[in-house]
């Protein structure tokens, strides 16, 4: 446990009611979603600005205490998982949008973010960010970035990394970064904002995000094909590319799937399939329709 006069010196930082200490408070920053990882930070907390993030930085260096990026822990690669201890810094304090730029098709937030807000904040100006990890109602736009994440939509609009135009942050020995921008044709010198997305915090602490936004869809339609096997799925799924339609979403479950699904939900999928293929298709009408009976005929 770390002593009161580190702990008094992280309150001065960041605040009183940011700093967390007690071993039952710590327990539920000790794991992301990964089953198999464990640990327990000696701190958690919680800045709400750089310049306090920078401060509790500071603290750490000089007692030589490790760090631990934190956005909602959602992951599923341990990354947040504070195996050495020492401070897990929780960003999801920061979570600001700061701007929704409708002439150059992009939104800037802070790393605190959810993710499922930031999509609804550039839906409401007819703009759409297509990334959707699976856990967009909790997971944070940081967590997002560090992890690389991607969701359904996926093969069709890639993942986080195919979004990002500009990061925000500081290093480990406090020193702020600003990599990339706004300029579509960034092409100059190394990209160290590519190095820092997937890097699971290793290489410093993001604390602001610059994306770019698309113009949605303007119509979409779901399909839904059952497999006697799920070869026969596979198969599917490989003729639908061959055909040259990439579906928005394209998903293949097995029957213990459908099993855990159905027995969750009840929605009436058939247990006796031994595989369903879940097809959406997106774009112009026109388009849509088209693609749509393209799918069909190939299953």
């Amino acid at each position: 446990m770390p002593s009161k006069t580190i702990i008094n010196h992280l309150r001065a930082a960041v605040g009183e009611k940011n700093v967390y200490h007690e071993n039952e408070d710590l327990l539920v920053y000790g794991y992301d979603a990964t089953p198999e990882i464990r640990g327990l930070p000696d701190v958690a907390v919680f800045p709400e600005t750089v310049e306090g993030l920078k401060a509790a930085l500071s603290v750490c260096r000089n007692e030589g205490m490790t760090v631990t990026p934190r956005g909602a822990a959602t992951g599923l690669s341990g990354g947040s998982t504070p195996i050495a201890g020492g401070m897990v810094l929780a960003l999801t304090r920061m979570n600001r949008i700061l701007e929704i730029d409708e002439e150059n098709l992009t939104a800037t937030a802070q790393s605190g973010v959810i993710t499922v807000d930031l999509f609804n904040a550039a839906a409401a100006r007819g703009l759409f960010y297509p990334p959707d990890p699976g856990s967009q109602n909790v997971s944070t736009l940081g967590g997002n970035v560090a992890e690389n994440a991607g969701g359904l939509r996926g093969l069709k609009y890639g993942v986080t990394r195919n979004y990002v135009m500009a990061l925000s942050g500081l290093l480990y020995d406090g020193t702020e970064f600003q990599t990339g921008g706004k300029c579509v044709k960034d092409v100059a010198g190394y990209s160290l904002r590519d190095l820092l997305v997937g890097s699971e915090g290793t290489l410093g602490i993001i604390t602001e995000v610059t994306v770019r936004l698309i113009s949605p869809p303007q119509d979409k339609r779901t399909l839904l094909a059952y497999f006697h096997d799920i070869r026969t799925a596979g198969e599917a799924v490989s003729k639908i590319i061959a055909a040259r339609i990439i579906p928005a979403t394209l998903e293949i479950m097995d029957r213990m799937t459908i099993n855990c699904v159905e027995d969750y939900m009840k929605i009436g999928l058939p247990r006796e399939m031994a595989a369903l293929l879940l097809i959406e298709v997106d774009g112009h009408p026109a388009v849509v329709a088209e693609e749509a009976e393209g799918v069909r005929r190939i299953l």
